[in-house]
C-alpha cells in the first residue's frame, strides 16, 4: 500500500456533504421539542428599568419566557485563554444582562415556544424600557475603560533608538471585521430524565472546555453532559466558543424536561458572535544607515467591546508578541491598553492578533525603504533571519509558551516567491498596465506564524470488528478536512488505505479528554496523538499477530492490512478482523490478566509551539476615478514542514486569502454616534465575492520539517490570511506612489483620500518590487 501521508488524497467528509448526508446543529430534530428566540438589547448603552414579559407569555404556544431573574444570580462566562498578569474583574460576559447593557444585541431574555415563529413574535411583545447612557465608541480618545495594559519586549531598545542612523514612524489601523461563517451557530439539546443530563448538537471548536464550564454554570456533573460530532459550516475561531446561549439552551432544556433548539439568523450573527481586529498602532523603527534594524516600538490601542469574553485579552498579546516577525530585530518593546466599548464583544478570528500586527509591520517597512531610498525586498532581505541563527529564542511568552522560532530558511522562501513571480511575468505585467498610464502596483508581505499550541491533546485508535481502524480525536470538523488529515496518518500505521479508517471528533464521551481544533492545532497536536495511539495499536496487532502465525514478533510484519511473516509471501497472513477475533475475552491467544480488545489511548505533550512562515505577493490596480482596488494577481509561498495532504493545505491557504481580501477592502462593522451598529446585513457588511478573490498560485514548500512533533507538521490554518492585509496595502501604495498606506480597509474613500497627493501613474521601476 502507497504510504497515505503526502498524497492528495480527497477529503472523507466530501462524500456526505455533496450528498446531501451531513448533519448541521439544525438538522437535529426531536419530538416535543421547543424552540427559542433571543430577546436583544435595542441600544448600546442604558440602564434597564423594566422587562414586561406578561404579553409574551399571553401568547398561544409559548412555554417560556425567561430574564435574569429566573436565572442563578451572577452568572458570567469564564475566560478560557489567559494572559498572565491580567485580570478582566467585572466584565467578564454574563448569560443574561439585569441592570446594565453594554452593547446592541446583548442578551435581555429567552422566550420558548412550540415552534421558531411563535417563539420570534412572541419575542416582539417583550416590553424593554432602557435608560440609555452615552455610548463609549473610541478606544483611545481618552474616556477609556482599560481592562489590561501589559507590554512585551527584549533588549535594550533605548539605546537602539539613540544610537540609529534614521527613526521611521508610523501609525497604522486596522478596522474592526470578523468571520462570517456560511453557517450560523444552531444548538439542539436534548432533555435526559434518567440522569438529568443533557445531550448538546451543534457546539464546535472546543468541546471539552464548553462542557466543563457548563457543568460549573449548571453545577452538575460533567458525565451526564454529552456534545456530539456534528458538521459544521465554518468556524475561523468566532464560532464554537462558549456564548451565553451555550448555556441558555441546555439550561432551558432541563428547565422545560424537553428538548429545545435555537437556531441564530443573519441579523443576530452579525450583531452577537465574536468581532475582532480593530486596533490602533503607533509603530517606530530604528535603523542603521544601511537599513539594518536596530529596535522596534509598538504602542497598541486594542478595541475589546463590551465585555471579555473566552478569550480574554489573548489577540493584543499575540499582536504583541508576534509583531518583529521573520526579522533579526535586536531590541523591541511593544504596550498595548485593551479598552472596553460599547460595542459587540471581541475574540479571536483567523490569524488573530497576527493579520493586524503583520499589516502594521511591513507597511513600516515600506516607509523605512522609501525613506532610505532602498529596494524594498533588499531591505527586508537584508534583515530576514537565516537558517544558521535558528532556533531563535524571543525572550517573551505567548500562550503560555516561550517563544522559540524553531527552525527554518526565510530568505529561500523569499527567493522561491519571488523566482514564481519572474516566470508568471507580474513585473512585465505592473511595467506594461503602467506604460499604458494604468495605476497597477505590486505588493509584498513577509509573515511569520503560530501553531501546534499544546499543552497536550488526546486520541483513541481501535481495530473493530470487521477489521477497520477507528479513531476517536479531540479535535472537531469546521471544514479544514480533519477526518481525512487524521485517516492518512493512522492508515500508514497499518498499511492501510484511508477508505478503512473512521474518524469521529469532538464527541466528549467517545473522548474526553480533547482540547479541541483551533490555533492551527490539529494536524500537529491531535494528528501527533492519534500516530501515538495507532503506533501503539499495530505493535500490539505485532505481538499478538505473531502469536497466532507462531512467529517470533521481530519476524512478522504489519502491511497492507495483514500481519505475515516477514519474506514468507506465500504463507499465511492474519488480516486485521482475524487478529481482532484473536484479542477478544476467551481467545486462547490472550495470556492470564491480558487486557482483551485492540485499542490504545495516547496523549501528546509538546511545552512550544512550531512558527510556520510565509510570503504573500500580489498585483492590483485602482481605479483613479472611484477608488476601487481589484485584485489581478495573488501568491501564497508558505512553508508547511510537511503536507500531510498538500491539495488540503492549498485549500488552506486559498480560503485564508479570500478572507484577506475582504478584510483588506472591504468588510468592516461600523456604528453611528449611538452605538447603532450599521452592518446586520450582508446589504451593508460587504464581502468578498468570487469576482473579488484572484485565483491564487500557492508555492507550498517542505523544506524546513518542524522540530517540536513527530510528524514535522506546521499548521496550515492562517497562513493565506496572515499577510494578505499587508500585501495588498504594500501593492496599493506602490499603484499610487505612496511610502506607505496607514489603515484598512482600503475601501474607495481611503483611496481616494490617498490619492489627492498623487497627479499621474506611479513612475517607480518595475524591475524589483519598489
Amino acid at each position: 500500500m502507497t504510504e497515505q501521508i503526502g498524497r492528495r488524497v480527497p477529503r472523507k467528509e466530501d462524500r456526505r456533504l455533496l450528498a446531501g448526508h451531513a448533519r448541521f446543529g439544525a438538522d437535529v430534530q426531536f419530538p416535543r421539542m421547543a424552540h427559542v428566540r433571543v430577546v436583544r438589547s435595542p441600544v448600546a448603552h442604558g440602564t434597564v428599568s423594566r422587562i414586561a414579559t406578561e404579553a409574551a407569555r399571553a401568547q398561544p404556544g409559548v412555554i417560556d419566557v425567561v430574564t435574569a431573574e429566573d436565572l442563578p444570580a451572577d452568572l458570567r462566562i469564564p475566560v478560557r485563554l489567559h494572559v498572565e498578569g491580567t485580570d478582566p474583574g467585572e466584565r467578564l460576559q454574563p448569560v443574561l444582562a439585569s441592570h446594565t447593557v453594554r452593547y446592541v444585541g446583548e442578551p435581555l431574555a429567552v422566550v420558548a415556544a412550540e415552534d421558531a415563529y411563535l417563539a420570534e413574535d412572541a419575542a416582539e411583545l417583550v416590553e424593554l424600557e432602557i435608560d440609555e447612557l452615552p455610548a463609549r465608541l473610541d478606544a483611545g480618545s481618552g474616556d477609556d475603560e482599560v481592562v489590561a495594559d501589559f507590554g512585551l519586549g527584549y533588549g535594550d531598545v533605548e539605546s537602539a533608538f539613540a544610537g540609529a542612523a534614521h527613526v521611521a514612524r508610523l501609525e497604522f489601523s486596522v478596522q474592526r471585521h470578523s468571520g462570517v461563517p456560511l453557517e450560523p451557530r444552531a444548538l439542539t439539546v436534548d432533555y435526559v430524565p434518567a440522569t438529568g443530563g443533557v445531550e448538546i448538537f451543534g457546539a464546535t471548536k472546543v468541546p471539552g472546555f464548553n462542557r466543563r464550564v457548563l457543568a460549573q454554570l449548571l453545577d452538575v456533573d460533567e458525565s451526564v453532559i454529552h456534545l456530539h460530532a456534528v458538521d459544521a459550516g465554518g468556524g475561523f475561531g468566532v464560532r464554537g466558543e462558549f456564548y451565553p446561549e451555550d448555556f441558555l439552551v441546555p439550561w432551558l432544556a432541563r428547565r422545560l424536561r424537553r428538548p429545545v433548539s435555537w437556531v441564530e439568523d443573519r441579523a443576530e450573527h452579525l450583531v452577537a458572535v465574536n468581532h475582532s481586529r480593530q486596533q490602533r498602532h503607533r509603530l517606530e523603527v530604528a535603523a542603521a544607515g544601511d537599513g539594518t534594524i536596530l529596535g522596534l516600538r509598538d504602542d497598541v490601542w486594542h478595541d475589546n467591546g463590551a465585555y471579555v469574553r473566552t478569550h480574554g485579552v489573548i489577540v493584543p498579546e499575540l499582536t504583541l508578541s508576534m509583531l518583529p516577525g521573520p526579522y533579526r530585530v535586536p531590541a523591541y518593546s511593544g504596550r498595548v491598553r485593551v479598552a472596553l466599548t460599547n460595542k459587540t464583544p471581541c475574540g479571536t478570528y483567523r490569524a488573530p492578533g497576527r493579520f493586524e500586527g503583520t499589516a502594521a509591520r511591513e507597511q513600516l517597512l515600506d516607509l523605512v525603504a522609501a525613506e532610505l531610498g532602498m529596494d524594498r525586498v533588499e531591505l527586508r532581505r537584508r534583515n530576514l533571519l537565516t537558517p544558521g541563527e535558528l532556533p531563535h529564542t524571543r525572550a517573551m511568552h505567548t500562550l503560555g509558551t516561550e517563544l522559540v522560532l524553531d527552525s527554518g530558511d526565510y530568505p529561500r522562501l523569499l527567493d522561491r516567491a519571488l523566482d514564481t513571480v519572474d516566470e508568471l511575468g507580474w513585473r512585465e505585467l505592473v511595467a506594461r498596465g503602467r506604460a499604458q498610464g494604468r495605476l497597477l502596483g505590486l505588493g509584498l508581505s513577509l509573515f511569520l506564524e503560530k501553531s501546534g499550541l499544546g499543552p497536550h491533546d488526546t486520541a483513541d485508535v481501535e481495530i473493530t470488528s470487521t477489521g477497520r481502524v477507528r479513531v476517536h480525536s479531540g479535535g472537531t470538523s469546521l471544514g479544514q478536512g480533519i477526518e481525512t488529515v487524521l485517516a492518512q496518518i493512522v492508515a500508514d500505521e497499518f498499511g492501510v488505505s484511508v477508505d478503512r479508517v473512521d474518524v469521529v471528533n469532538g464527541d466528549t464521551t467517545l473522548q474526553p479528554f480533547g482540547t479541541g481544533s483551533w490555533a492551527s492545532r490539529s494536524t500537529v497536536v491531535a494528528g501527533s496523538a492519534v500516530r501515538g495511539a495507532g503506533r501503539a495499536v499495530a505493535l500490539r496487532v505485532r505481538e499478538l499477530g505473531a502469536e497466532v502465525l507462531e512467529a517470533a514478533p521481530e519476524d512478522v510484519e504489519l502491511a497492507d492490512g495483514v500481519v505475515r511473516v516477514r519474506g514468507a509471501a506465500t504463507a499465511r497472513a492474519l488480516d486485521l478482523a482475524e487478529v481482532w477475533l484473536a484479542a477478544q475475552p476467551g481467545s486462547p491467544w490472550l495470556r492470564d490478566g491480558e487486557p482483551a480488545g485492540l485499542s490504545a489511548r495516547h496523549r501528546f505533550a509538546v511545552d512550544r509551539m512550531t512558527y510556520p512562515y510565509g510570503a504573500h505577493v500580489c498585483v492590483v490596480e485602482v481605479d483613479p476615478g472611484s477608488g476601487g482596488v481589484t485584485v489581478l494577481r495573488y501568491l501564497v509561498a508558505y512553508e508547511v514542514g510537511r503536507a500531510v495532504n498538500p491539495a488540503l493545505v492549498e485549500g488552506q491557504l486559498r480560503g485564508g486569502v479570500a478572507q484577506g481580501v475582504g478584510g483588506a477592502l472591504l468588510e468592516e462593522f461600523r456604528y453611528d454616534e449611538s452605538g447603532q451598529p450599521q452592518c446586520t446585513t450582508f446589504m451593508d457588511y460587504l464581502m468578498p465575492t468570487a469576482s473579488e478573490v484572484p485565483a491564487v498560485e500557492i508555492v507550498l514548500c517542505e523544506d524546513a520539517p518542524a522540530t517540536t512533533n513527530p510528524l514535522g507538521a506546521r499548521g496550515a490554518g492562517e497562513g493565506g490570511l496572515t499577510g494578505a492585509g499587508a500585501a495588498v496595502a504594500s501593492a496599493v501604495s506602490d499603484a499610487i506612489g505612496r511610502p506607505a498606506m496607514t489603515g484598512l480597509p482600503l475601501d474607495p474613500g481611503s483611496v481616494l483620500a490617498a490619492l489627492g497627493t498623487v497627479t499621474g501613474p506611479a513612475a517607480a521601476s518595475a524591475d524589483g518590487i519598489p
